[in-house]
């Protein structure tokens, strides 16, 4: 039997009505981002391959496909992120020693399905900051991260913070000390939040104890402060990230007060090129984040610039969920020249308003399944009206 129908396993497409309403919904983001004053990009689906994984670890390079450029003999990837392309535009497409904003939209193709079920082309949007060191450039990121789930319809989101300089910091003092650390092994064991993983992997001296304790530190803003007391004796840089951690709570509460805010001091999101603040948008009708994003200072020197950055990016497909359909109203057929003038008049007045309307080409043309309105024809003009199917 024939088969050519089919979709790889993992690759989804969308049709109607959710199509359209993702392109709807991509372009009231992409009008939201750029009415903060980010610029809008385009980037290649396909780059070299060494160029999409700048900066980047064992996960994004597993995911990336990979093909072989037949001018060239170079490998190819097609990419599974857009930041390291956003990276290469501010360090040597678009270059500039002030603030730059950047943003995009566009497909990524996963090698692997993240999760079992999940498409293995989602549909990313994001906007990056490069330029800035301050917490004043993750505070707008994060801000914006909570007016792009707001803009999606997504309500009561919660905001989940942390800070890679914790982890990065008891991981260089262990070094420092003359200990063994499997980076890649502890680092996953983190992102676990397995206690007992990261005890199993170290030696019981007193910076290895307060690693095997970082899952344990997870709740609400006052974990920073219990967080501050069990590490009181880590090297300054771990006190000086939860510092910052603190005063991005407090930049984002100046702006959404009634956000719920949640701190994970061992949260490592993202595929290992973030070194400062790490921020997520999770909601409790959604089993994964919504939207994430972080700090990822210098990547940008494998390019030649090696600027302070910051960013975010949320799948618009994992947002459509439990999204209502655009309705579409139904016009009917007539042989009168004069109802036919009315109606065509009613018709591009209601599309000049944004509603979508669709007109019967012959008299014996039912009421598709589609249209949840009708045109009806009354004394005073046509008028609309739903519906009613049994």
């Amino acid at each position: 039997m024939k088969t050519k129908w089919r979709l790889p396993r993992g690759v989804d497409e969308l049709l109607p009505p959710d199509a359209w309403e993702l392109e709807t919904l991509r372009r009231r983001i992409l009008d939201l981002f750029v009415s903060w004053g980010f610029e809008y990009i385009e980037p290649p689906i396909i780059e070299y391959l060494d160029a999409l994984l700048v900066g980047s670890g064992e996960d994004l390079d597993l995911q990336t496909l990979k093909v072989v450029d037949q001018f060239t003999g170079r490998q190819l990837g097609v990419r599974a992120d857009m930041t390291s392309q956003a990276v290469r535009v501010d360090a040597h497409s678009l270059v500039t020693d002030d603030i730059q904003r950047l943003c995009y939209a566009g497909n990524v193709v996963f090698a692997n399905p993240q999760v079992s079920g999940t498409s293995r082309v989602p549909y990313k949007a994001g906007a990056e900051i490069y330029g800035s060191s301050s917490l004043s450039a993750d505070a707008e990121i994060v801000n914006l991260m909570l007016a792009t789930v707001d803009a999606a319809g997504i309500e009561h989101p919660v905001l989940l913070l942390g800070h890679m300089g914790i982890y990065r910091g008891l991981v260089e003092a262990l070094k420092a000390n003359g200990e063994s650390v499997d980076e890649a092994e502890l680092f996953a064991c983190i992102q676990r939040k397995s206690k007992s993983d990261i005890a199993e992997r170290l030696s019981s001296s007193s910076l290895a104890r307060m690693l095997a304790d970082l899952p344990l530190f997870m709740g609400d803003v006052d974990t920073i402060e219990a967080a501050r007391k069990r590490f009181e004796a880590a090297p300054e840089s771990v006190q000086t990230a939860l510092a910052e951690l603190e005063a991005l709570v407090a930049l984002v509460r100046a702006q959404h007060d009634d956000v719920v805010i949640r701190v994970d001091v061992a949260e490592l999101s993202g595929y290992g090129y973030h070194n400062g603040p790490v921020f997520a948008v999770y909601h409790p009708e959604h089993g994964r984040a919504l939207a994430q994003g972080g700090r990822y200072d210098g990547v940008g020197v494998a390019f030649g610039r090696a600027r302070p950055a910051t960013g975010f990016d949320v799948d618009l497909k994992s947002l459509l969920a439990g999204r209502e359909a655009e309705e579409i109203i139904f016009a009917p057929f007539t042989d009168d020249a004069q109802e036919r003038a009315d109606l065509m008049h009613t018709v591009e007045s209601l599309r000049q308003t944004g509603r979508r309307v669709r007109c019967a080409l012959g008299a014996g043309e039912v009421v598709p399944s589609g249209c949840s309105q009708q045109l009806i024809r009354q004394a005073d003009g046509w008028r609309i009206e739903v519906i009613h199917r049994s």
